[in-house]
């Protein structure tokens, strides 16, 4: 039996089984937890180089099935990838063309899947950022809201100030600062099914007076200054490297001298940019993110300092992403059932190994979040921020 098998695979010694389309079936180390069932025999050749890609590939097109629970699969699928294949080389990341046309596309792509999908494993508010665990025993519902509160407190909202929320999802936030800080918020989003959910919740709380979401592109903001607060959360891993320096300039015109601007967003974990997980990258740009551009933090903070912001606090936030990520994942595998009537089987297999692969490379370091907060300064450089972060832990 093991002479069907590539010589490479038979000298592991990995928690893996191997299902044939004939039945035959070959354990790869003890106690495995993990079955890869192949489907396709033209697979078993290329299992010599096992990418992340190319396993996730096959799943979603029913090539393979997995047995495990999803967040084994990932793990154990990554220590076949690292057995099997060298150290990932030095390649630069093709750069992706970004105009309106396209983004909206991308975006449509990814946020107008279904509401009520994503209102099956995502917190009450529908946050689909990462949360803020302030204690361990938090849930994922108290993380969310602790988000909100801490963006909010970093910009030092006040009542009666105007802040512009750039890519507002589902409008969480944008009725947060509205209801806790007394705010007035203009949202701008590309998802029509996003915006539709979010004017609902606004008006279902009463706040159509304080909250003002719109279709736009950030490329259409106004450039007149007329914002106190600018916070843009999960927004800048989708506008490209290209358009990083336009987006930043952007953002300045769009706020106050004095006033406050918040990025918050996933980096890279290379300076240049280049993809880590050996192909976890390119599943997630062809299935995932279309046109997705992860710049690392100096990358971002490059830009926005050559906007002539000034960045004045950096937090990175990556383990309290794998934790958020990991809880998502674990609400979609306890609602798969209800799921698959939401969405086709083709797209729930992606998400099945998007949250739980996203989960385990926040764990690993191969990608991280921060939160940047820049002041934009009045004309003899000062501004009004707090000497102190104090008051963000009041």
């Amino acid at each position: 039996m093991l002479a069907q098998l590539p010589p490479a695979l038979q000298n592991l010694q990995l928690p893996l089984r191997l299902r044939l389309w004939n039945g035959h079936e070959f354990n790869l180390g003890p106690t495995p937890s993990v079955t890869i069932v192949v489907k396709d025999p033209q697979l078993v050749a290329q299992f010599t180089h096992p990418t992340l890609d190319l396993l996730g590939s096959a799943f979603v097109e029913g090539k393979l099935e997995l047995e495990g629970s999803i967040s084994e699969v990932v793990r154990v699928c990554d220590e076949l990838s690292q057995a099997l294949l060298e150290d990932e080389g030095d390649n630069l990341p093709v750069r992706q063309a970004h105009d309106k046309e396209t983004d909206a596309a991308s975006i449509s792509y990814h946020y107008d899947l279904s509401n009520a999908f994503y209102q099956l494993w995502l917190d009450r508010e529908m946050v689909y950022s990462c949360a803020y665990f302030e204690r361990d025993d938090a849930t994922l519902e108290e993380a969310q809201q602790a988000k909100f509160r801490h963006l909010c407190r970093k910009l030092r909202l006040q009542p009666g100030e105007y802040l512009l929320d750039v890519g507002c999802g589902w409008g969480g936030l944008a009725r947060y600062a509205a209801r806790e800080f007394g705010v007035k918020v203009f949202g701008i989003t590309l998802s029509k099914e996003q915006l539709a959910l979010a004017k609902e919740r606004v008006a279902a709380e009463g706040l159509q007076d304080k909250v003002d979401l719109q279709l736009l592109d950030y490329r259409d903001l106004p450039q007149d200054g007329r914002f106190d607060k600018v916070v843009s959360v999960g927004m800048f891993e989708h506008v490209g490297h290209a358009n990083l320096k336009q987006y930043c300039k952007i953002l300045f015109g769009a706020v106050r001298e004095g006033g406050l601007v918040m990025n918050h967003g996933i980096t890279a974990k290379h300076t240049d940019g280049r993809p880590v997980g050996r192909g976890a990258g390119d599943f997630i740009d062809r299935y995932v993110f279309p046109n997705g551009e992860l710049p690392h933090v100096s990358m971002i903070t490059a830009h926005i300092s050559e906007a002539d912001l000034e960045v004045v606090d950096v937090e990175s936030l990556r383990l309290h992403y794998a934790r958020t990520l990991g809880q998502w994942s674990q609400r979609l595998e306890n609602n798969l059932e209800a799921a698959s009537h939401e969405v086709p089987e083709r797209a729930l297999r992606i998400w099945r190994l998007y949250l739980a692969g996203c989960a385990y490379a926040f764990e690993k370091g191969w990608i991280n979040l921060h939160q940047i907060l820049a002041v934009k300064p009045f004309a003899d450089g000062s501004h009004n921020l707090p000497w102190t972060r104090a008051d963000i832990y009041r």
